[in-house]
């Protein structure tokens, strides 16, 4: 478990949040692959040993969350996702530009 990374739990629990989104069946398998990018590039670019093989890891999963956007806009999700994805979108963007 990684622990003490905040951005990395937020996009653990989003993904797991995932399979109650309802969605035809190529955009599902599409959401669900994406949610997954954004977890596994955190966790792989958090084991990286200099900041610029991190940052390349954080910028892969911010472009994860914003095909994740795409989708949930093309879905027409509720506000409450919404408003837990632009959260995480925020913190990936910090761990990308702010370091």
């Amino acid at each position: 478990m990684i622990q003490n990374f905040r951005t990395y739990d937020l996009a653990l629990r989003f993904y797991r949040r995932v399979p109650a989104i309802q969605a035809p069946t190529h955009l599902k398998d599409q959401l669900l692959r994406a949610a997954s990018s954004i977890v596994l590039n955190l966790a792989e670019g958090s084991g990286k040993p200099t900041k610029k093989d991190r940052v390349r890891f954080y910028a892969i999963a911010f472009g994860s969350v914003r095909e994740v956007q795409a989708l949930v806009d093309i879905l027409g999700c509720d506000a409450t996702i919404v408003a837990e994805l632009d959260h995480l979108a925020a913190c990936t963007y910090k761990l990308v530009y702010k370091q």
